[in-house]
């Protein structure tokens, strides 16, 4: 397969010169190059959301049920609040 690729003046020597001092073509050098790029792109691909947040999804304090109870939940917190407060309820 033959790929065409604009480089600008100063890669293109960049590319010569590492050629030169290993001498090889400029095409080994891309294809080696390449290879390069692609198993590393595939070994280090960039973690997903759900990955980056693992260790905090589903920790919270509070019931199970909170959802369905949110309004006796909040007054049993308010409670505990005025309990500390004052000492009684």
């Amino acid at each position: 397969m033959t790929v065409t690729v604009k480089l600008d003046a100063a890669l293109e020597q960049r590319l010569r010169d590492s050629a030169q001092r290993s001498k090889r073509s400029t095409s080994d050098v891309i294809r080696a190059a390449l290879v390069c790029y692609l198993d590393a792109g595939e070994a280090a691909a960039p973690p997903s959301a759900y990955e980056l947040g693992a260790e905090l999804f589903g920790r919270y304090e509070g019931p199970a049920d909170l959802s369905g109870r949110h309004r006796e939940h909040a007054a049993e917190v308010w409670a505990d609040k005025r309990r500390g407060l004052d000492g009684s309820v």
